[in-house]
């Protein structure tokens, strides 16, 4: 979507209440230039935000945006860290705030609440008591809120992707570094126990050099998708399939990057990308549009692909993976592949690891887990299991969020991780356009990525947070 009609709906108030898709297939002429300027941008770093620590935080005072699908789950999380006052929660809808300030009751929170129009946000931002803000809106609304947010002096957690053009990533990456405010993609996956296990065992040598990795989002949620009270406001969950690219790279990625060290020791260099037709989307439509005319509109539109390959080249030679595919009829995967001179780990469709032609034993796998459990796995991760989130994973990224904050230390996901793992999505796009042709990935560390230290998630100088259960 170009510039100009994003800002038209934001001025209009359509894009607050889920108008963002005009139902078009593949980019116009504009907007594949506007893509192949954005990557080859040159940039002067300003201030370098990787393994940067922002001054401590006792007490980390929290403001919530957006409590659809995404946001009541943040705020029980948040509401069981010792360190954390909710002081503010936002939705458009008044009923969605009432009903999470019901869930708060017998806790100490006592939130301010502000609702009822698509700008409410900002009233909420601009406050003088809030230290962060944690946005789990539509994407659409991801960017301009966390650029707000830093602007006002706050830090800024966004739901994935964080950007949906190159013109937002590199809004980020400037506004983050101009400002010295944390701007962090809350990307999950990154603290699932089996993928936390993998960065433990690359981190120590395991595999060897890693040559290649692999990620995806596979997720059947076409019935979702279409359903009219599925949570996503106006259906724009299902609007963002007009756009045919990987749109959702980031669950599959992000582990990935980290274990690879994605912009601290190597860097991404191009990508090719390919989608299949679309076998479900558009039929989908049509078949719903028979029996209700709410649909009638979505059986015009075409949507993206099935399956979305994208293939990734690094500057030191490794390759990566990325599927996404939300509408065909597979069991759950991130596939979660890495592999090395050595060895070799994969999570879906079996959890499975091996040094040499065949599988390990259940035997040597188990003690393989003993030696490479995470710390914070080991401090949290029943207690992330009792509380939930995706199987515990939510909640362990919430509390090292928090615990990184009050600590003063610097945190395991930074504004260029963001940017570059949601950049996936418009070069994929413009790559699927272009007959699967080749685009260089842009560089958001503006070179510093050569001497960027990698991520090294142990609790050293921090793990002081307490859990109220």
């Amino acid at each position: 979507m170009s510039n100009k009609r994003r800002e038209f709906l934001k001025l209009s108030g359509l894009a607050g209440i889920g108008m963002m898709g005009s139902g078009f297939t593949g980019l116009s002429q504009e907007e594949q230039e506007n893509v192949l300027v954005q990557s080859k941008k040159q940039y002067a770093q300003r201030f370098n935000m990787s393994g940067y620590a922002a001054p401590k935080l006792d007490v980390v005072r929290v403001g919530v945006i957006g409590l659809g699908m995404r946001g009541p789950g943040a705020v029980d999380r948040l509401s069981k860290i010792q360190g954390v006052e909710i002081k503010a929660l936002c939705d458009l809808r008044p009923e969605m705030v009432d009903k999470v300030m019901k869930s708060l009751e017998g806790t100490s929170h006592k939130p301010v609440t502000y609702s009822g129009s698509t700008y409410a946000w900002k009233k909420m931002v601009d406050r003088d008591d809030l230290d962060m803000i944690y946005i789990a809106t539509p994407w659409e609304w991801h960017t301009p809120m966390a650029v707000y947010a830093m602007e006002a002096g706050k830090h800024a957690f966004s739901e994935v992707p964080i950007a949906i053009s190159l013109e937002e990533c590199w809004q980020l990456v400037e506004t983050s570094e101009r400002t010295k405010k944390h701007c962090m993609q809350l990307e999950n996956c990154c603290y699932d126990f089996f993928e936390l296990m993998t960065l433990n065992m690359a981190r120590d040598g395991f595999f060897g050099d890693v040559i290649h990795g692999e990620g995806a989002y596979i997720h059947d949620l076409l019935d979702l998708n279409f359903q009219k009270d599925s949570g996503y406001q106006d259906m724009w969950r299902l609007k963002e399939n007009y756009r045919d690219g990987n749109i959702y790279p980031t669950h599959g990625l992000g582990p990935v990057c980290q274990i690879m060290n994605i912009n601290r020791g190597d860097q991404m260099d191009y990508l090719t990308s390919l989608s299949s037709q679309d076998y479900h989307m558009k039929a989908r439509a049509e078949e719903l549009a028979e029996q209700d005319d709410f649909y009638a509109s979505f059986a015009t539109k075409q949507f993206r692909g099935n399956m979305n390959t994208t293939l990734v080249k690094t500057k030191k030679g490794r390759s990566i993976m990325i599927q996404h595919d939300v509408s065909s009829p597979r069991p759950y995967s991130r596939i979660h592949l890495i592999s090395g001179t050595k060895g070799m780990a994969r999570k879906w469709p079996v959890p499975g690891i091996s040094s040499g032609h065949g599988w390990m034993e259940e035997a040597e796998v188990k003690a393989l887990e003993e030696k490479y459990t995470p710390e914070i796995v080991k401090k949290v991760g029943e207690m992330a299991k009792k509380i939930g989130g995706h199987g515990g994973m939510d909640f362990m990224m919430d509390w090292r969020l928090i615990d990184c904050l009050r600590n003063g230390l610097p945190l395991d996901q930074d504004v260029y991780d963001a940017a570059l793992w949601s950049s996936i999505t418009p070069l994929s796009e413009w790559s699927v356009a272009n007959r699967s042709n080749s685009i260089d990935i842009p560089d958001f560390t503006a070179g510093s990525w050569q001497t960027n230290q990698p991520v090294e998630l142990t609790l050293k100088g921090g793990g002081t947070t307490g859990v109220n259960v």
